[in-house]
Order: C-alpha cells, then sequence, then structure tokens
C-alpha cells in the first residue's frame, strides 16, 4: 500500500503500543501523518496543547537520553504534565502489583504510562488491566517508538516507502525487530546481515514475515547491495564487546566500503547511541548522507504523535 495515497482520519483504535505487530499498515501510516502533521505544527510554532490537564508518567528500568528528554518535552509541548515513578524489581518482589499501581495512578489524572525495559511478560500484565494507554519505548522484543521515527524519517526524505529496500546489518537487537516490520508493513524491501549467533530472535522474525518476504543472511554485502537506507545498532549499549566479539562483528561494519555497495546516494540510518569505530566508521555516521540527527530530531514529533492518538 503506497502511503501517499493514503487519507488519514487522524484516529487508532488501539489504546495500547507494546509493538508494531500488533498494527495494521493503515493504522502506522495514521501515525506517521500524525508525526507529519505535529512536525508541521511545531515548525510554524502552533498551539498543540491537545494534552491540557493530562499527566504522562515514565516508568523506566533503564537509563534513557533521548526518549526521556523527547517525551519530557513532548508532553510538555502537547500542554501535559510529565512525572517519573520510581522502579525496582526489588518494589515488584516485595509485593507490588501491576494492577495496583495502573488502577491507582490513572486516579491520578494519569492518561499514560511510558515504559522503558519492563519485560515483555509484565508489559502484557499492565496491558490486560489497565484502563489508561501503556506504550513500550523499549524492552527486550522492539522499540516500536523508534521504527515509527525511522519510517517517518525515511519518508520525509524520499517522499516514498512503498518499493524502498533498507538492509539492516549487525546485531539483531529489538530496535531490528521493530524496524523491520515496520517497514515490511509499509511496502519495503527489508534485507537483514547478522551473525547467526546474534540473529534476530526468532519469534520476532516470523511475525515480521506474515507480511512479506525478508532477505536474511550472514552476508552484509548481500544484504546492502542496492539498498537505499542501511541501518546498523550499538552492540555494546550496557557491555562492552569481547575481543572475539568484536572480532565476529567486524565485517558488519557500516564503512565507505559497505555503502559503495548500496544505492546511489543511500542513507545511513542510527537510533544512537553509537560507538563511532566499532559498527560503524565516522565518515558514514557523520557524512553527508547520514539521517542520525533527523531521526534524533524526529523522535519528538513521533512521541508527539502517539500520545495525543492513543489518549
Amino acid at each position: 500500500m503506497d502511503i501517499n495515497r493514503y487519507t488519514p482520519s487522524y484516529g487508532i483504535k488501539h489504546k495500547h503500543m507494546t509493538g508494531l505487530g500488533d498494527y495494521s499498515t493503515e493504522e502506522i501510516f495514521e501515525l506517521l501523518y500524525a508525526t507529519k502533521a505535529m512536525k508541521a505544527k511545531f515548525i510554524a510554532h502552533e498551539d498543540t496543547r491537545i494534552l491540557k490537564g493530562v499527566t504522562v508518567a515514565l516508568l523506566f528500568g533503564d537509563t534513557s537520553l533521548r526518549t526521556r528528554c523527547a517525551l519530557e518535552i513532548g508532553v510538555s509541548q502537547l500542554g501535559g504534565v510529565c512525572v517519573n515513578l520510581p522502579y525496582s524489581e526489588n518494589d515488584m518482589k516485595a509485593g507490588e502489583n501491576v494492577k495496583d499501581i495502573v488502577n491507582v495512578i490513572s486516579r491520578y489524572g494519569v492518561g499514560a504510562l511510558v515504559t522503558r525495559d519492563i519485560s515483555q511478560k509484565e508489559l502484557d500484565e499492565f496491558c490486560a488491566v489497565s484502563e489508561i494507554s501503556i506504550i513500550n519505548s523499549h524492552n527486550e522484543n522492539g522499540i516500536p517508538l523508534q521504527a515509527l521515527c525511522d519510517l517517518f524519517t525515511i519518508w520525509e526524505k524520499h517522499k516514498k516507502l512503498e518499493g524502498l529496500k533498507i538492509a539492516y546489518v549487525g546485531k539483531g537487537t529489538s530496535t531490528a525487530a521493530s524496524l523491520i516490520t515496520g517497514a515490511i508493513k509499509c511496502g519495503m524491501e527489508v534485507a537483514v546481515a547478522t551473525p547467526e549467533k546474534y540473529g534476530i530472535k526468532k519469534a520476532l522474525l516470523d511475525t515480521a514475515r506474515q507480511y512479506g518476504n525478508i532477505t536474511v543472511t550472514d552476508n552484509p554485502v548481500e544484504a546492502v547491495r542496492n539498498a537505499d537506507v542501511v541501518y546498523t545498532d550499538n552492540y555494546s549499549y550496557h557491555s562492552a564487546c569481547s575481543e572475539k566479539e568484536l572480532e565476529l562483528l567486524l565485517p558488519y561494519q557500516v564503512n565507505s566500503s559497505l555503502m559503495s555497495l548500496a544505492a546511489h546516494n543511500a542513507q545511513f540510518m542510527h537510533c544512537l547511541p553509537a560507538n563511532r569505530g566499532i559498527e560503524v566508521t565516522p565518515e558514514i555516521i557523520d557524512g553527508k548522507n547520514s539521517l542520525v540527527l533527523e531521526q534524533g530530531e524526529n523522535k519528538l514529533h513521533t512521541i508527539k504523535a502517539v500520545l495525543a492518538l492513543l489518549i
């Protein structure tokens, strides 16, 4: 389906967002058009305080920089208030109950709970009992907000999604899982190159494959050839890679040689933080064809669009 032939209604039926596998192509388009509208209003300095009186709570089990920043600023620009809830697994083990958490905070005027690194099992428990929107910003199964941001950035740059080829190379992270699910639903050609040891989880890959063909290989050259967009992710977000791991992943480094196999003027993408000289070389991530800063910028508008439609 061609996104440019779609007419948005700026509404979706989903109350929660745990992953893009639950969303139809049309619903993804609704979110992308809402992102476009939010960005246009931001640039024009138009009033977007549509969540006045609403509180958005963050329940983060991990550190965050850009996502937390975009959430707090975005909620403020929407006229709402953002609060941080303390989270510890010790609290859960001590008897905290997900039903009690969401039912109490909803009475405080909280309209959405945004989570980070809350396990899929716990996230599903939250969604099963919550009357307010639950939004997954990151966990072991996916990063749907990032994927939406990436798809919008590609659409903004190329003026289309259908028919473009995106190649993901490197470690098969949850970033990769969300990205390929969203891309294949939007009609993109998808190729993934990872070492067998670091492939995308089979269950997540199988979910994405329900919506189209995905080339999966351990050969980055095969994946990148003629790609319009080349994407990679951090190899060592929480802990440094061993020398053995780095040696295994070295062929997947996005450098000038690998990018030369992609389509003419192909773009590079990375969700950050990045290790220059490890998964990508400086001349690529800091080069003229890098969309990294645009991705970071568009995260704000994507988050505002998701909050606006779900709340």
